[in-house]
């Protein structure tokens, strides 16, 4: 569950264009985690969910902003605005929480089981509303071709700014996800969903240019994303030839899906 809420949470701002890559998705999970495990749990003793809850999302939503302002007001390179937040993000997530530590409340544990369809439901519920609001049109015609959605009226920065709120809201549910996961708190297992977020929109059909694809392709790839894993461990593979594996289903992905785009293109002018 953990691996398709980082893929979710990865795809509303690669659907607003302009490169929008947020590498920091893998982190803020690892950083809601070590808040409300390490700060609200341990040292504040709030366990409650009316409280875990609420401070995840904010936690996200908070970051997602922050990127937001960065890469569609300021014009930051999407890729270099989160970078700078993935790299702020682990160190002050290993200042907080140096080693692995703590525990977790019995509710927050029900989310690695049967329950853990509840948090991905809840992403859906959210991104299900979107779909239906004038936001949506304006965001895939602002992935698809932003001057000609400017030109249109549409308010480019805005829209690509609530893209990367609405990709923080669902790393804030990741990060629950992955805190129910784990059962504690572990500063150094957040970063890794990073690559293999991004492999999953990817193979899920979801064009890296924007504008094209949505959540159910992204949860698609993160399945097949699993199941390459667990093949993987099944057969005794190395971890380090997981990671060929992830970056080969990367780059495959997107050369399909830049194929597709150039055939589709074609098909067009004729």
């Amino acid at each position: 569950a953990s691996l398709i809420g980082a893929a979710l949470a990865s795809t509303p701002a690669i659907l607003g264009g302009r490169g929008g890559i947020d590498v920091s998705v893998g982190p803020t999970m690892g950083f809601v985690n070590a808040i409300l495990v390490k700060v609200l749990i341990a040292d504040l003793g709030l366990d409650s969910p009316l409280i875990i809850v609420p401070a995840a999302l904010l936690i996200g939503v908070l970051i997602g902003a922050v990127n937001g302002v960065l890469a569609a007001y300021v014009r930051i390179q999407p890729i270099v605005a989160t970078l700078g937040t993935y790299l702020i993000l682990v160190g002050v997530t290993l200042t907080i929480v140096p080693a692995p530590m703590g525990t977790i409340p019995t509710w927050l544990k029900t989310l690695n089981g049967q329950l853990s369809i509840l948090p991905i439901a809840a992403i859906f519920l959210v991104w299900w509303g979107i779909r239906r609001l004038p936001y949506y049109d304006h965001l895939m015609a602002t992935g698809s071709d932003d001057r000609a959605a400017y030109t249109a009226g549409v308010p480019v920065p805005k829209v690509r700014f609530l893209s990367y709120v609405i990709g923080g809201l669902f790393s804030g549910i990741a990060g629950l996800m992955l805190t129910a996961l784990i059962g504690s708190t572990d500063p150094n297992i957040g970063p890794q969903y990073t690559l293999i977020a991004i492999s999953a929109v990817a193979l899920g059909g979801v064009s890296l240019a924007g504008g094209r694809g949505g959540l159910v392709g992204a949860l698609v790839g993160a399945i097949c994303i699993f199941l390459i894993q667990s093949a993987l461990v099944f057969f005794n593979v190395s971890t380090f030839v997981l990671q060929i594996a992830y970056g080969a289903v990367l780059v495959v992905a997107i050369s399909l899906t830049a194929i597709q785009d150039k055939l589709e293109a074609r098909a067009r002018t004729r």
